[in-house]
């Protein structure tokens, strides 16, 4: 039996290795093996890589709940997410990376069909969450502005100007707007919008479809169709524009699922895309890069949103800033294959 083996059972096999195991196993304080483990400066590196050494040796793993309940702090954000959304599916993952880098955990809790948004915030908080980091929230700025007195509030994705909280967003008008800008130097002019319904960031990327359209004199093409961010609206606004007279030469969806929609629609209808039809997105999310989609889009960089938020929260917890503060991400343009010139 080799050395570790024999420690591991002279020090009680079977059993959960405690704290003061590992300081008995070095023959040094609890409090320096507590110090080294938290990575706190103080005792030498010497001390140090043994207290790892016998850690490991042990299968000493520190009791993060423990440690936490001692300091009253549970270190864990929680995030609102819609469970229909591939975006905020992306945006979770760079959530969890960002604040793992920091110390931090996650708590989720999901918007469905039948689980609003009231009943998923409630959740978040009987978990403790210390700030919440709510993904596309649709509540008032009034109601948002009451949540932040019980935990600090980042609102991502969404324009929010009734209220002081700390938002996280792209620039959505300026988004669709680059997108009409690229079509009419493609020579579009008939370019139809499926809309994205109610709520700020659909009013917003509609503001941006419309003013981009009169920027370029083409007041007399805009047509924006009702629709919502899933697929079976984007296929409904398709098959409403495929029984009327004449198709445009170009649609702009509110996201990519919308977009998918159109694209299901044409498909089965013969209409080629893009070679009678321009197709485009919005959102960048995992679906519109696929070989299948090759979805031109536009990406809201994902990654720095979730890497702002998690920044304003820590800002919030550990730093002790007060005001509310507006990232606002520059959107970008990302051409793949559903856009062409028009012929």
């Amino acid at each position: 039996m080799d050395d570790v083996a024999s420690a591991s059972r002279r020090d009680g096999a079977g059993k959960r290795p405690r704290l003061e195991d590992v300081a008995a196993r070095v023959g040094v304080s609890t409090a320096s093996v507590s110090l080294v483990l938290r990575g706190v400066p103080g005792p030498s590196e010497r001390t140090r890589q043994r207290v790892l050494k016998a850690a490991a040796e042990l299968g000493y793993q520190v009791d993060r709940t423990a440690s936490l309940l001692a300091s009253r702090r549970t270190r864990l954000l929680g995030v609102m997410v819609d469970i229909h959304s591939p975006f905020h599916a992306e945006l979770v993952e760079h959530l969890h990376t960002a604040a793992e880098e920091v110390g931090y955990d996650l708590v989720l809790s999901t918007q469905t069909r039948t689980r609003d948004e009231h009943t998923a915030v409630e959740t978040l908080l009987a978990f403790r969450s210390e700030a919440l980091i709510l993904l596309g929230p649709a509540a008032s700025g009034d109601a948002l502005a009451a949540l932040d007195r019980k935990a600090p509030v980042i609102a991502v994705g969404r324009r929010i100007s009734d209220a002081e909280l700390d938002v996280v967003r792209s620039a959505d008008d300026d988004g669709v707007g680059q997108v009409v800008d690229h079509l009419v130097e493609l020579g579009h002019r008939a370019i139809t919008y499926v809309d994205g319904g109610k709520g700020v960031i659909a009013t917003d990327r509609r503001r941006g479809y419309r003013g981009a359209m009169r920027r370029h004199g083409l007041d007399a093409h805009i047509g924006v169709l009702r629709g919502d961010n899933t697929e079976a609206a984007g296929e409904r606004a398709a098959r409403q524009l495929l029984d009327g007279a004449a198709l445009p030469t170009a649609i702009v969806a509110f996201n990519d699922q919308s977009a998918i929609g159109v694209l299901a629609a044409l498909s089965r209808a013969g209409v080629a895309v893009p070679g009678e039809v321009s197709v485009v997105g919005y959102d960048d999310d995992a679906l519109s890069r696929l070989s299948c989609f090759n979805l031109t889009t536009v990406s809201q960089n994902a990654r720095e949103q979730a890497r702002h938020a998690v920044v304003a929260a820590v800002e919030r917890l550990d730093e002790g800033r007060t005001e509310s503060r507006e990232v606002v991400l520059a959107p970008r343009l990302v051409l793949r294959g559903t856009t062409t010139e028009r012929v």
